[in-house]
């Protein structure tokens, strides 16, 4: 992906696509969440997984006002007539049980095909589903559960640290995915688990979550689209009126006269898969 300049509010997409927003937790970044959502209009908005986090609802409840705003923002979009699709993940499973109805205006779905405006029909699913570990081994995946939790706790307090010496934010989650062989040897089998299936279902490609990790590119003919997450990096994948997929990524709140986000438009070669 490359990056282009810094853009303004009120943009208008075709579709916007967001996952691993995990209400319920204290890292969640609502506020910069309920800011993008205001900041962007669309006719089509896909919640592909783990928009509230069911696991850590259950052992200790925590719901902060901006949690609130954040349903609030995205319930006044499907009354002004947005078409939304909640595609439920593994932290809200529980959702699941609601697969084709309706709930306020909101579509439950388990999959869905998302055709562009230029012809090309992607696959539409959280991800767990291709995920080893939660498949065969759900204990591993709550402990793996907790670990994050504890790395993003050590996060909050080493920028707090950085923050006082003036330097900038930095991810320990986002490094360790870059740099750590087993996180890169995790995401890469993902990666290509789910670009087989979409093969083998005909389709031009995949926009998926579970990872946290926001990307865009060509794997063999198939385009790989990545949401990433509303946890460490704040990320989303817009559709434009041509058909055209970007990753955004929102740094920082709206304040007027400021540049809000940058894009991040994937490549000739990644966005028009062959």
């Amino acid at each position: 992906m490359r990056e282009s300049p810094d853009i303004s509010r009120n943009r208008t997409f075709r579709s916007i696509f967001i996952s691993d927003v995990h209400l319920g937790t204290k890292h969640c970044q609502a506020d910069l969440l309920v800011d993008f959502l205001e900041s962007h209009s669309s006719e089509n908005v896909y919640l592909i997984g783990d928009i509230i986090d069911g696991w850590r609802l259950k052992k200790r409840w925590y719901w902060p006002q901006a949690h609130d705003d954040v349903v609030s923002a995205i319930l006044r979009r499907a009354r002004l007539g947005e078409k939304i699709v909640y595609i439920p993940g593994n932290h809200d499973e529980f959702v699941r049980k609601f697969a084709g109805q309706r709930i306020e205006n909101v579509k439950v779905l388990d999959r869905a095909v998302h055709e562009t405006a230029d012809g090309r029909r992607y696959l539409v699913v959280h991800g767990d589903q291709y995920d080893v570990v939660i498949q065969n081994a759900k204990w591993m995946a709550y402990v793996g559960d907790r670990f994050y939790e504890f790395a993003l706790t050590t996060n909050t307090w080493l920028n707090r640290l950085r923050g006082y010496m003036g330097w900038e934010y930095w991810s320990l989650g986002a490094f360790a995915k870059r740099h750590v062989k087993s996180f890169v040897n995790i995401i890469g089998c993902f990666e290509n688990t789910v670009s087989e299936d979409v093969r083998r279902l005909d389709l031009d490609g995949v926009i998926c979550g579970h990872i946290h990790h926001a990307m865009s590119r060509d794997m063999n003919g198939i385009h790989y689209v990545n949401t990433g997450d509303w946890v460490e990096s704040c990320t989303a994948v817009a559709e434009h009126h041509d058909g055209t997929l970007e990753v955004i990524h929102w740094t920082q709140p709206a304040r007027r006269g400021q540049p809000l986000a940058q894009i991040q438009p994937a490549p000739e070669l990644d966005d028009r898969a062959s």
